[in-house]
């Protein structure tokens, strides 16, 4: 995946253009809720959605596994604290976070690999601090596309392979780490004219 991402970025670099994610907005609504500042953001791109949080006067940090994408984000005037590597090698300090905002990246794991994320996750969040994740849904135009790897998870492209949720599929993963939540969203895509919105799901756990 390292060699994947750091292509893309490479070659296509702010590919997302700056504005954040709806679903970021979604996230920063819910944690403003709960008085929620200080956050890590895994997958941190270059820092789109960041930004947003980072404008409302959170305290942020971030892991990313493209050292481009950690440039660009250099480039554009974010200072926040990035980690350089894998979100498979959690944790990268010792710090407790209020809330953890993980776009469009556990669904891109194997089945063991997912656990332990979400463990690591788990294990770095406050008493009563909020983990929301967005992820991949088997609603989604690409589920069933590309080669076939196990159940609900398929190689779309070169170095990218995506697990696809259903609700029973959240529930299972999700469930002993306190899920709270899990709706459905149509996330639009912004950067590219005329392209129909991006089935997800937004799933928000609570640590008891």
């Amino acid at each position: 995946m390292t060699e994947y991402w750091e292509s893309r970025f490479r070659n296509e670099g702010a590919m997302w253009k700056s504005e954040p994610a709806d679903s970021s907005k979604f996230a920063l609504g819910l944690f403003k809720s709960e008085k929620i500042n200080r956050i890590l953001i895994p997958g941190f791109g270059y820092g789109r959605n960041a930004r947003l949080f980072i404008d409302n006067c959170f305290r942020v940090s971030g892991i990313e596994i493209s050292g481009t994408a950690i440039k660009l984000a250099r480039l554009s005037g974010i200072e926040c604290t990035i980690y350089h590597g894998s979100v498979t090698s959690m944790p990268f300090d010792n710090e407790k976070y209020e809330g953890i905002f993980c776009y469009a990246v556990i669904h891109l794991l194997n089945k063991r690999e997912r656990r332990n994320f979400l463990k690591s996750c788990y294990n770095q969040l406050n008493e009563n601090g909020l983990m929301i994740f967005v992820v991949a849904s088997k609603e989604n135009s690409l589920f069933g596309n590309g080669k076939y790897i196990s159940k609900d998870r398929y190689a779309i492209a070169k170095g990218l392979k995506v697990f696809f949720y259903d609700s029973d599929s959240v529930l299972k993963e999700f469930s002993e780490f306190g899920i709270i939540e899990c709706k459905d969203i149509e996330e639009p895509v912004k950067f590219i004219e005329g392209e129909k919105p991006v089935n997800l799901k937004f799933v928000v756990c609570k640590k008891r």
